[in-house]
């Protein structure tokens, strides 16, 4: 998890959080390396910022230190001190694991 991110995401008319991605897999379940062009994007990731609160006052459901799932294709990916983020709606989030 990140240590100290200073960012605070805005939450306009939905909350959106940053998530932090897991690491790739390395190896498939039968123990074959899997090689860089061929992996797949993480879907599970660790809730890092939360916005306060969105336009209508509601608060985020998820908290900091969350490992969530999130859709293959969810949030905009950004790079924060030489580390790689998502900020996505909190409604792009599947589940809380």
């Amino acid at each position: 998890m990140a240590k100290n991110l200073n960012i605070t995401p805005v939450a306009g008319t939905k909350n959106r959080v940053i998530v932090q991605a897991a690491a790739a897999e390395v190896k498939s379940s039968g123990g074959i390396i899997i090689p860089d062009t061929a992996k797949e994007k993480p879907q599970r990731g660790t809730v890092v910022a939360i916005s306060p609160k969105d336009e209508d006052g509601n608060t985020p459901v998820v908290k900091v230190g969350n490992t969530v799932l999130y859709g293959k294709y969810a949030g905009t990916e950004i790079n924060i001190d030489g580390n790689d983020y998502l900020i996505m709606r909190e409604s792009d989030i599947l589940a809380i694991v």
